[in-house]
């Protein structure tokens, strides 16, 4: 496997009006950040036009297709990535309406990359939203690693100034969740690089 540092894209998943995304994703890329082998890019979805009207045809067959000009930077980032945190809360025991559209106006941005998830909700702490997110970037030929890390009860765990009050814990579950994406995200660039992926 490469030495060289693995395109990490975390997600902002929210574009809700005092949203709590964007403290618990400034978190996590410090712990991306630390572990050392990734470059961090943190991409906030509030940033980008994302109708939810899709397209008549699906990227799924046509990967090229216009986009609207405030989505070129988010596509060319997403296809840049080596790999992908998704950053979700809960919303009704479900993932955002603009996560959704992120995903779903792309499609080979996502193939053959390892796709990790931080999740952040009342009780679940964003585990509702993350077994739903797994069976559809499964469709789209990611690979979800298994761990993962959850925030219940997020309004308790950090400070006014956004810091986690006991870090431990949850900067335990990041490593883990980490090597796991720096192994799948090494071997999947190694492998996109030898061969381009095909699904058909």
């Amino acid at each position: 496997m490469s030495s060289q540092p693995l395109r990490l894209a975390v997600v902002i998943g929210s574009v809700r009006e005092s949203r709590f995304g964007p403290v618990v994703t400034r978190w996590f890329a410090e712990q991306a950040r630390l572990h050392g082998r990734f470059d961090v890019d943190v991409i906030d979805l509030a940033d980008a036009d994302l109708p939810l009207a899709l397209p008549p045809v699906p990227p799924a067959m046509d990967p090229d297709m216009p986009r609207p000009a405030g989505m070129a930077d988010l596509t060319r980032r997403l296809g840049e990535a080596d790999a992908v945190v998704v950053v979700t809360p809960d919303y009704n025991r479900s993932f955002p309406a603009s996560l959704k559209a992120a995903i779903d106006w792309h499609y080979t941005e996502w193939q053959a990359k390892p796709v990790g998830f931080v999740g952040y909700s009342g009780a679940s702490g964003g585990l509702l939203a993350i077994e739903q997110l797994k069976q559809v970037f499964g469709e789209l030929h990611a690979h979800t690693v298994r761990d993962y890390v959850s925030f219940p009860r997020y309004y308790l765990l950090f400070d006014e100034e956004g810091n986690l009050k006991d870090p431990d814990e949850h900067a335990t579950a990041a490593k883990v969740m980490l090597d796991e994406l720096d192994w799948w995200g090494s071997v999947l660039r190694d492998a996109r690089r030898d061969r381009p992926y095909a699904t058909r």
